[in-house]
């Protein structure tokens, strides 16, 4: 059977005893304690609670739907043979209609008639704390079968609490096929609030979840140890463009994230450094990290295109340009700093959190890429780590949200250095050292009758005014323009030397002559020594520590804001 022979008997089973069909709902869930929609029963939370009407809406108080998927907490198991990010989930549900009896009976039909596959055994809830044994799961099931094993485990095994904060729960019993979990059933008999407490539920409600991954690889190859899931024919168009020669890890990974890619980006979706948007560019940028590793063996964007065209036909909504119009702009943009940061990561003797951090500030390599590429380096390396010094410099950066930075006056979420969240302070940080450069090549091109009269820096651009007499001719703009990206193509290090302030006036650091400064200033300079540093100034910071990591530079508008003071917007990409 194929997976839409599967889609298809699946609906069609629930269709006929009662069950509205319902289309699977977006990604993006209305519970905003979640990122992502992770189960089917998300879009019915308010059925199981009274808040909505199911036979007003449905004209039926059974369900049964096929539910697009992202769960993001395995991202860092993908690879292997059996973590996803996107999945399908088959399901059945009740709001008040019908419970465990009816439940059970159908799952058992639907596995052993419809799809003729044997049970090899089933769990139930076993009790635990307040909530008592399921033992009425246990005796339908021994009616069902006599012959069927039926192993009892505690809450975690078998108990399914509630999608986000709060919500329906209740025990499961779970089928297995194969060694496989295929299909969770879950009798909410509870809501669990906030504190962890739990209430009963009255209409009691059912919620089933089946993997169409794992269903396909039961059904299409029954008892086949060797087979995983990247066997089905979910997978096999995919698997097929890459070549035989990649890491089957690797094939595993661009296979698993190229679905992703297109699901989430067709629901709204675009990469971005922060929520939904961050874990979309994880992805994004770790399957274009493993295409440019290849030099040319495959095409990501075909990869791409054929696993939108593989789920058209059962998700009209996917739009091939839309999707391979974003990944292109992301891609054009990543590659523009990922050799160097590859070349960086290269250079270092160990990638413990601090390095691996750094990568990630500097170049935008995700965890997932330093860990992956690191080899022997990277042993020590993990996620727990990493996702501490991020945390750490999450806090430094709010403590520092209401200070100012050196000479400047620069303030990260307001004032003339805007940045709303840790992943916008790394652009900032970028453009705050593109400043600098402007500015030197600004005294290059011009003269050094150019000061900076102050400066405005957001997430998406840079704003520079300084003093000049004159508008720019365009050769001087892009005569400006080249030598800045110059410098950042030369990856030169950004450094920082602390000293009294009379010796650092005499280095020839650039400063506001009007500015108070401390007994000792930080000086910021370009290059691999202060003498012959391409640029040098009186700062507190924030800088990358490499040009590289800049990107591309380009300036936007050149205009006049008063008499005898100019102001450049430039934005980096």
């Amino acid at each position: 059977m194929t997976h839409q022979e599967l889609r298809r008997r699946f609906i069609t089973f629930f269709e006929i005893r009662g069950h509205a069909v319902v289309s699977s709902s977006s990604l993006l869930p209305t519970d905003p304690s979640v990122l992502f929609t992770t189960a089917g029963m998300q879009q019915f939370k308010p059925y199981y609670t009274g808040e909505a009407d199911p036979e007003k809406d449905f004209g039926s108080r059974n369900t049964v739907s096929i539910q697009k998927s992202v769960r993001t907490t395995d991202i860092d198991e993908v690879g292997d043979h059996s973590h996803l990010t996107f999945f399908e989930m088959l399901g059945n549900f009740s709001f008040g209609g019908y419970f465990k009896k009816e439940a059970i009976a159908w799952a058992h039909e639907f596995i052993t008639v419809e799809m003729g596959l044997t049970i090899d055994y089933v769990s139930v809830f076993g009790g635990e704390g307040q909530v008592p044994a399921d033992e009425e799961s246990k005796r339908i099931w021994n009616e069902i079968d006599p012959s069927l094993e039926v192993r009892t485990f505690g809450r975690t095994d078998n108990f399914w609490g509630p999608t986000g904060d709060t919500g329906p729960c209740g025990p499961t019993t779970e089928i297995y096929v194969d060694g496989i979990e295929i299909w969770n059933i879950v009798f909410n008999e509870f809501y669990q609030d906030k504190d962890g407490s739990l209430r009963r539920l009255d209409p009691r409600g059912i919620d089933t979840g089946m993997g169409l991954e794992r269903l396909a690889l039961v059904v299409q190859f029954p008892r086949q140890k060797d087979k995983s899931i990247f066997d089905t024919d979910l997978f096999t168009p995919l698997m097929r463009m890459l070549p035989q020669s990649l890491d089957g890890r690797v094939r595993r990974i661009v296979a698993d994230h190229t679905r992703a890619m297109a699901f989430m980006i067709s629901d709204g979706v675009t990469p971005s450094n922060k929520e939904r948007g961050y874990v979309l560019r994880r992805l994004m940028r770790r399957a274009i990290v493993h295409e440019h590793l290849a030099k040319g063996a495959y095409d990501l964007a075909g990869v791409l295109r054929t696993a939108v065209r593989s789920y058209k036909e059962w998700y009209p909504s996917l739009d091939e340009t839309v999707v391979l119009e974003t990944f292109a702009h992301e891609r054009d943009t990543f590659l523009r700093t990922l050799a160097r940061g590859l070349k960086e990561m290269d250079r270092l003797l160990l990638l413990d959190a601090d390095a691996a951090f750094r990568l990630y500030e500097s170049f935008g390599l995700p965890y997932e890429v330093v860990k992956e590429l690191g080899g022997i380096k990277a042993e020590e390396l993990t996620r727990e780590a990493f996702d501490e010094k991020f945390r750490k410099h999450q806090e430094r950066s709010r403590a520092g949200a209401s200070k100012k930075f050196g000479g400047h006056g620069l303030l990260l979420d307001t004032g003339e250095l805007k940045a709303a969240d840790e992943e916008e302070l790394r652009t900032v940080t970028c453009l705050h050292t593109a400043t600098h450069l402007l500015h030197a090549a600004l005294r290059t091109v011009l003269g050094d009758e150019v000061g900076q009269a102050g400066s405005d820096i957001t997430a998406k651009r840079l704003r520079f005014d300084f003093t000049f007499p004159r508008k720019l001719t365009d050769d001087e703009k892009t005569e400006v323009q080249n030598m800045v990206n110059e410098v950042i193509a030369k990856d030169l290090p950004v450094q920082m030397v602390r000293m009294p302030i009379e010796q650092a006036k005499e280095t020839g650091a650039l400063y506001f002559f009007k500015e108070k400064y401390p007994e000792e200033v930080d000086i910021y300079y370009v290059g691999h020594a202060l003498g012959s540093a391409f640029s040098k100034e009186f700062c507190g910071g924030p800088h990358v520590e490499r040009t590289g990591a800049i990107g591309v530079f380009r300036i936007l508008k050149e205009e006049a804001v008063g008499a005898g003071t100019r102001r450049i917007r430039a934005t980096i990409e």
